[in-house]
């Protein structure tokens, strides 16, 4: 085995060759700690101000609004470093694991909208890195680069566009070893410029007037705000934790890999949020430009001498985050079971990838505000398979995390297992039909269990029903696992389906 503060000396850097198979013991280096810039650099971005005005626009005053927001991140987050654990335990991609959990065949339903779900927030990201980049290019070269109202042209933000599509799969398609240092030095950069930010946007607060405002939400907004915090950023997460933990030693302590992962995520948008929620609270006119177009509204705030660097690092935190979800959206489609190598998986995400971008910066004027309303409905999916994997932790701890249960139903492991399978369907029922959509279209599939006056409620508005369906699908789960012992695995069960100690482990 390496040593566990080492890298692999392999004599230079390789295309990663472990797909979704278990990383073997021999492979296996670095300290929990490495999980904290790659999380970071993932969180550390611009956006995380418009979820700060975001939460406080539901109604809450200020001071309700940062505890409500910061609450939700670190209950989020924290789900996301216990899932995390599994990755050293394993050696398996998050979405391969489940496959304890939810059987070979019936892992794919969760994975599927897991995999949709991230190549969206992709296809958003390229879209935002590629226009904030022309933005850039059209202020300092105006008569080459920007149309008579000031707009980039055509051609460059096609150019944008292309650069960086191919900087995201080159660093993507190479895998955990150059995404772990690259995500290092991008942290330090982008975590660097946001403080310098932070205090270039201070003077913009209104501190007079900063908690003046008489109006105060009731506990029931509050729990909204927590949940809308929630659904903004940790639960996104829930399918991805164990794929950057998953190269660890076996024996990495889980309270250290919780704990790095939960800060690395939650520490730069809690920083964040608060500044959002005290600008939303003394200065309306800008929080409501930023709830709109957050890059172009807060940038324009900026001296020249900084804007221009301060653009350049928003475009490397923006593709810093479609790298590691490049690389997780890749390990998804291994665990769909196609038949193709972990680097093919990273051109055919970029294909997709090209395809949904285009389309939205060059065809459709409202294809985001539909899309965003779409990645919501199926946030439902993703967020009742995490509970219930979260649940079923206990049941794979007790089975000493036997990788073959992740196996094809030939080669020891499960075709499904209809009881995590009904719990599953059960919360996505009872999700999709508390959540309420803006999207007219969609509005159709979902809210079918409210009322016309409950549809208008906070407890809609906010997506509560998210949080609804988890505990309904981790309920559901446990009941019929611990409760009544359905499906209980007995270790002779779990001898007899493994694969000899010498055979390798390859492709699950």
């Amino acid at each position: 085995m390496t040593n566990s503060t080492q890298q692999p000396t392999s004599g230079g850097l390789k295309v990663e060759a472990n797909g979704v198979n278990a990383v073997p013991e021999s492979e296996r280096y670095g300290s929990p700690s490495g999980l904290f810039p790659v999380w970071f650099s993932w969180n550390v971005s611009i956006l995380g101000i418009a979820y700060g005005i975001y939460v406080y626009s539901l109604g809450l005053n200020v001071w309700q609004s940062i505890s409500a927001g910061i609450v939700g991140y670190l209950i989020s987050c924290f789900l996301v470093g216990i899932l995390a654990v599994g990755g050293p335990r394993t050696g398996l991609p998050t979405l391969t694991q489940t496959r304890f959990c939810f059987g070979y065949h019936g892992n794919k339903f969760p994975t599927l909208f897991a995999y949709i779900s991230n190549m969206g927030w992709k296809i958003t990201l390229i879209t935002l890195a590629s226009t904030s980049g022309a933005a850039l290019f059209a202020k300092l070269w105006p008569a080459a680069f920007a149309l008579a109202d000031g707009k980039p042209t055509l051609g460059c933000i096609l150019g944008w566009f292309i650069l960086s599509l191919a900087l995201t799969m080159s660093v993507a398609v190479y895998g955990h070893q150059l995404i772990m240092k690259v995500e290092k030095y991008i942290a330090w950069l982008t975590g660097f410029m946001s403080i310098i930010f932070i205090f270039l946007i201070l003077p913009h607060i209104h501190w007079d007037r900063v908690g003046v405002s008489a109006h105060q939400g009731s506990l029931l907004t509050w729990i909204g705000g927590a949940v809308m915090a929630m659904t903004m950023v940790g639960l996104g997460f829930l399918n991805y934790g164990g794929d950057f933990a998953r190269y660890l030693p076996k024996k990495t302590p889980a309270s250290k890999v919780i704990f790095w992962t939960t800060a690395g995520i939650s520490f730069p948008v809690s920083i964040l949020l608060i500044l959002g929620t005290l600008l939303a609270d003394s200065n309306p006119d800008l929080s409501a430009a930023a709830a709109q177009s957050p890059i172009s509204s807060l940038t324009d705030l900026l001296p020249m001498w900084f804007y221009v660097p301060f653009s350049v690092v928003i475009i490397i935190s923006l593709l810093s985050a479609a790298i590691t979800g490049i690389y997780s959206s890749g390990l998804a489609l291994l665990a769909l079971g196609l038949p193709v190598s972990r680097a093919a998986t990273t051109a055919i995400n970029a294909l997709i990838i090209g395809f949904g971008a285009f389309y939205l910066m060059f065809i459709s004027d409202s294809f985001l505000s539909t899309f965003q309303s779409f990645l919501a409905s199926i946030s439902v999916v993703i967020g009742s398979a995490g509970a219930i994997q979260l649940i079923d932790f206990v049941r794979q701890k007790r089975l000493g995390w036997d990788v073959t249960l992740a196996n094809k139903p030939e080669s020891g492991g499960r075709s499904g297992r209809w009881t995590a399978l009904l719990a599953l369907c059960v919360a996505t029922l009872v999700g999709l039909g508390t959540i309420t959509s803006s999207d007219p279209y969609i509005a159709h599939i979902v809210g079918f269990l409210l009322t016309d006056e409950a549809r208008k409620s906070l407890f809609a508005t906010a997506n509560i029903g998210v949080i609804v369906s988890m505990v309904t699908g981790g309920g559901i789960y446990a009941l019929l696992t611990f409760v009544l012992k359905i499906e209980s695995v007995s270790a002779s069960d779990t001898q007899s389906g493994k694969l000899k100690a010498s055979q390798p482990q390859k492709a699950l």
